[in-house]
């Protein structure tokens, strides 16, 4: 096994010099700057045009629809300038979408989510109060499904996917079919905002930090939003819409789609290419399949399949569970990642009880199988380091601004289990980030990594606000009505 490791080391982590990902930066920049200017799939401009100031006051609700959860939450927004916590959650109500769920059909499944918001309203005695005023509480909503988006509150339904029934409203208005469910339980609420999960990272971190210009989301996926000028983007990005041109919409926050980028640019192994060669979707993400929490198990299990075969491991048998595509995943690697143990003792019970191995691996195996993780991890590490940096050089390169704003930095905010929660991640990117920005020595500002946890709830929440200016905040920060409080 010990040769197959060599090979798996250097293949995996030959690439991740400085240099060489300087180099990958550059490629990636281009393709940015190509896609700007051409591409209807990637660079897509959204209906945000100015980031938050951080005065925006009040109390929203927000959701969250995913493929497989739901979440409804008041978020509360005391400014940036609060002595206490400025962006807060002050309270949420979790909903699992199952099949059950998915196979609703029709207005049923909205049906579904305005008895979640009801019930979730009806433990908080002050948003009860609220909701028997005149005014209508107003509501934004992170929806990861496709919409072809035609302002800030309103856009039409692409597809569900995933496996739900209701996709006959598709082409169907999502504000109105989410406020006709809520009319029908007679819920006093108004839509007032529809982003996507990567600009709502990027509001809910610029909301408590204005030197933020983007934000990535990488868990099991990945994507990123950045803020550019306006002018960065070809007028056919924009649509039937009238391309902006006035002193308050001089910037768009942008839809990278950065999983579509890096086909021509990224090395690959052949375990990378078997991986592609089989996907349903071969080429369409070739980021997202490399370095993504969705995948980089299965790269591992490619490795595992091909060390029986041909390097003994396991006696050269496979254990049925692992001959199932994708069945390994970030759970088991960073638990192997995060043993310190000589032996691996931990990892060894946790890998043999959850694949039900027929005997304990030994210690050999368990070794070359974590160097094998570490390999795929270094490797998801570096190309993500690479893609953040060409973002951010991009945002150097194209918003003239950025150097004279008084900020000696730029902050990317980050959510999602890898960059958040498996082991060591985001501190290992933010040193290889640094490297990478003190090499090129252009006197550019460095980019630091800020998590975002629960950006999609609390952006809806910022978004709600910046779309109901008046309500939120006079010009010198007063509250015109008064939010709720705990």
């Amino acid at each position: 096994m010990d040769v197959l490791l060599k090979e798996v080391q250097s293949l995996f982590e030959q690439q991740l010099r400085v240099e060489s990902l300087l180099a990958l930066s550059k490629k990636l920049q281009a393709e940015f700057k190509e896609r700007l200017r051409s591409s209807p799939q990637c660079m897509l401009p959204s209906h945000n045009y100015t980031l938050p100031t951080g005065k925006e006051h009040g109390t929203y609700l927000a959701l969250e629809v995913g493929g497989s959860t739901l979440r409804v939450a008041l978020v509360d927004l005391d400014g940036r300038a609060s002595s206490t916590q400025s962006l807060r959650i002050r309270r949420i109500v979790t909903s699992t979408i199952d099949n059950r769920v998915r196979d609703l059909r029709g207005l049923a499944f909205f049906d579904w989510i305005a008895g979640r918001i009801e019930e979730m309203l009806a433990a908080d005695r002050e948003a009860c109060d609220h909701m028997q005023l005149q005014e209508p509480l107003p509501m934004g909503i992170a929806w990861s499904f496709p919409i072809d988006q035609t302002s800030i509150r309103s856009g039409n339904i692409i597809g569900m996917g995933k496996g739900f029934h209701c996709s006959i409203y598709k082409g169907s208005d999502l504000g109105d079919l989410i406020t006709q469910a809520c009319q029908r339980l007679n819920l006093n609420i108004r839509l007032d905002a529809i982003v996507n999960d990567s600009s709502a990272a990027v509001l809910s971190r610029a909301y408590v930090d204005p030197s933020t210009r983007l934000a990535v989301i990488l868990g099991t996926g990945i994507n990123a939003a950045i803020h550019l000028p306006v002018s960065s983007l070809h007028e056919s990005k924009f649509g039937s819409r009238q391309v902006p041109t006035t002193v308050d919409t001089t910037h768009v926050l942008v839809n990278t789609e950065l999983s579509m980028f890096g086909k021509h640019a990224f090395p690959v192994t052949r375990w990378d290419e078997h991986l592609n060669a089989h996907h349903i979707l071969p080429d369409y993400q070739p980021m997202e399949y490399l370095l993504a929490g969705g995948y980089m198990g299965e790269i591992v299990r490619l490795v595992i399949v091909e060390a029986v075969e041909t390097a003994g491991l396991f006696g050269g048998n496979l254990p049925p569970a692992l001959t199932i595509p994708f069945i390994l995943d970030t759970r088991t690697l960073a638990a192997f990642e995060a043993d310190t143990y000589p032996n691996l003792s931990p990892s060894c019970i946790y890998f043999q009880k959850e694949y039900d191995l027929p005997a304990a691996p030994t210690p050999g195996e368990m070794h070359f199988i974590r160097q094998v993780i570490l390999s795929v991890s270094r490797r998801s590490q570096g190309y993500f380091t690479a893609a953040i940096h060409a973002l951010s050089s991009l945002l150097h390169d194209l918003d003239y601004g950025l150097l004279d704003n008084g900020l000696d930095h730029i902050c990317i905010g980050c959510d999602g289990s890898v960059i958040n929660k498996y082991p060591g991640y985001m501190d290992k990117c933010q040193a290889l980030l640094d490297q990478l920005v003190h090499m090129e020595q252009h006197g550019r500002k460095r980019v630091v990594l800020e998590s975002a946890g629960e950006s999609a709830v609390l952006g809806a929440g910022v978004a709600v606000a910046m779309a109901n200016p008046v309500e939120s905040q006079r010009p010198d920060g007063v509250l015109q009505i008064q939010p709720l409080h705990t």
